[in-house]
């Protein structure tokens, strides 16, 4: 398959791989292109940046969750019939799991996929040092795919000889540089990134980056870069690797899935394999709608910024109080980190106040002062009454700064790589709550067990009406 694409890395965060991905995507936009965009790793933020830039969603590629194929799969299928691809890569170019393997860094993702590599080298406080750099990082695997660099924060005074002593010293394509931006920053804060709809004017602060760019990127050479870049063997389906993905219910089933400021955590392709399963997904608010969807055979709380709004869902009274009957009654539910913590009983704010949750699954939920159990996990099933993926391991990843007095047992995590292990999450054969984020294209079968448990539930109540 003939993807023309890129990959946009860096030698640490805060390099400007999100600021220089989202002005490079606009200038595209502006060229008319039809553009598919892609973060490496579990990130949810940075997408959203993305997606509001090329207009259609962003996706995510992680060699954690995802062998070769299925990653191949995912990008042949999500960027068939678009210009270019453009994928952003995450943390520095070889940082993977547990620190100590580029396993699932953005490389593993460049090697997996046959990508060339621009690498955005942040230029402050070097000079011919710059040279040293990126000698490192072109060296230090035998085929880096690195094919190109970027200098971001570099003066225009100075860009001219660097980019003509590292093309003539290593060899490497110099494909522009980035000046001292300010006023297209892009604020964060203690899970990442702002969210887009808090930043004043943002579309405007791309648009006046995407013209900076235009002036000081060799935009042309970006993408005859990309265009060379070779045809990819993409697997025609999945059925062969799973035969949960070829798998349909035999009646269309109602999911409610929470969707707001608080809850906005989504990767785009869980809910694409849901629908293919057989769901029909319907969005609610738990912060602004007065109750859930009618009619509902299952809801899905991902996660986002509860902690953020947690007054106004404390007070949303009959929204908590619907959802609360309808687990008890038995409604199946998946529900992870800021999900996990609204169906709590109690949740403390930013501030430090306690305010009253669903309490549809134990324990109070409180904030810490750092991240805990930050990264990649492994999760195994402690018990064969609940849902548990045929009751094989899953894969899924942490990232949260607050904990809770009682984080469940059913299912049993451990960093790989690392002797750190511990047990968590609340499950029942109808319900799976707890901290961990899941990617359900990894664990196609435990999104069927959900959806199962859903028939089950829908039977039950039609014999009741």
């Amino acid at each position: 398959m003939k993807i023309p694409r890129i990959l946009l890395a860096a030698g640490a965060s805060g390099s400007g791989k999100t600021l220089i991905t989202c002005g490079l995507l606009q200038a595209l936009v502006n060229r008319k292109m039809k553009v598919a965009s892609f973060k490496c790793g579990p990130d949810y933020i940075d997408p959203m940046f993305h997606s509001r830039v090329i207009g259609t969603k962003s996706r995510n590629l992680d060699t954690f969750f995802t062998d070769s194929d299925v990653t191949r799969y995912l990008l042949g299928r999500n960027a068939a019939d678009c210009d270019i691809a453009v994928m952003e890569g995450v943390m520095g170019f070889y940082d993977g799991v547990g620190g100590i393997s580029t396993k699932a860094s953005a490389y593993d993702l460049a090697d997996t996929t046959d990508t060339p590599v621009i690498l955005i080298v942040n230029s402050r406080g070097m000079s011919i040092s710059l040279a040293a750099y990126i000698k490192g990082f072109m060296e230090y695997k035998e085929n880096s795919h690195i094919k190109g660099v970027i200098f971001n924060q570099m003066s225009p005074m100075l860009y001219p000889r660097m980019k003509k002593l590292a093309e003539e010293q290593l060899g490497v394509e110099v494909l522009g540089y980035v000046p001292k931006v300010e006023d297209c920053v892009i604020e964060s804060r203690h899970l990442g990134l702002v969210l887009p709809e808090e930043i004043k004017d943002l579309k405007g602060r791309l648009k006046k980056l995407a013209g900076v760019l235009e002036e000081t990127l060799e935009i042309d050479r970006i993408l005859a870069l990309a265009e060379k870049a070779p045809d990819l063997n993409v697997p025609e389906s999945l059925d062969q690797k799973n035969p949960a993905f070829d798998f349909h219910l035999p009646q269309k089933l109602k999911i409610g899935v929470a969707r707001d400021e608080a809850f906005c955590f989504f990767y785009r392709d869980n809910l694409e394999l849901l629908a293919s399963l057989g769901a029909k997904i319907e969005y609610f608010s738990p912060l602004s709608d007065a109750e859930p969807p009618k009619n509902t055979d299952g809801f899905l709380f991902c996660g986002g910024y509860p902690e953020l709004h947690a007054e106004e869902l404390s007070e949303n009274q009959t929204m908590r109080t619907k959802i609360r009957d309808n687990i008890r009654q038995g409604m199946p539910v998946l529900a992870e980190c800021g999900g996990y913590m609204y169906l709590s009983e109690s949740m403390e704010d930013m501030d430090g106040n306690v305010y009253p949750m669903v309490q549809a699954v134990p324990g109070n939920v409180y904030r810490t002062k750092k991240l805990g159990r930050f990264g990649y996990i492994t999760l195994t099933p402690n018990t064969k009454d609940t849902f548990r993926n045929g009751g094989n391991p899953v894969r899924g990843h942490e990232f949260h700064y607050f904990d809770s007095t009682d984080c469940g047992s059913a299912w049993h995590a451990a960093k790989p790589l690392r002797k750190r292990n511990w047990e968590c999450i609340h499950a029942t054969k109808r319900m799976m709550a707890g901290f961990p984020h899941l990617y359900y294209m990894a664990s196609p079968h435990l999104a069927l067990e959900f959806l199962e448990q859903c028939v089950s539930y829908r039977k039950e109540q039609e014999k009741t009406r």
